[in-house]
């Protein structure tokens, strides 16, 4: 039995990690996860504690149980978590975790190239105020 949120830390002026906390956010409904963005005070500690460099950041970190999760295994149990047809996200295990984590640390590599970058950290709505921890 879980005995507090799981915890998600992303990068907070990345345009699409944004657009993944803004989708979690949307259809979290049970409030499973809360956030903290790597570059906030818990954010950059919780990289740290887990040996991720905050300067860095080519990996995701979930924090789960008492235990972090990172990369592709982080992403598939943070959708499957989400919980009804979400689940079938559990069907990417087939793929081996190496070949995941390369095409998901390419996608990393190029994320602002892509999809932009934001000059200020995600800044959440009141609504969703709570579920941040910086």
């Amino acid at each position: 039995m879980r005995t507090e949120p799981a915890v998600i830390v992303f990068d907070g002026v990345c345009a699409l990690c944004s657009r993944w906390v803004g989708f979690l956010l949307r259809f979290d409904r049970g409030g499973r996860y809360r956030f903290a963005a790597m570059q906030g005070r818990c954010g950059r500690s919780l990289l740290h504690r887990y040996g991720l460099d905050p300067e860095d950041p080519l990996s995701f970190l979930l924090l789960e149980d008492g235990i972090a999760y990172t990369d592709t295994d982080a992403i598939i149990r943070v959708v499957a978590g989400l919980g009804g047809v979400w689940t079938l996200a559990v069907l990417a295990r087939v793929v081996p975790a190496p070949l995941r984590d390369r095409g998901y640390r390419w996608l990393a590599r190029n994320r602002y190239r892509w999809f932009g970058r934001h000059e200020r950290c995600f800044v959440p709505d009141a609504a969703s105020r709570e579920r941040f921890l910086d």
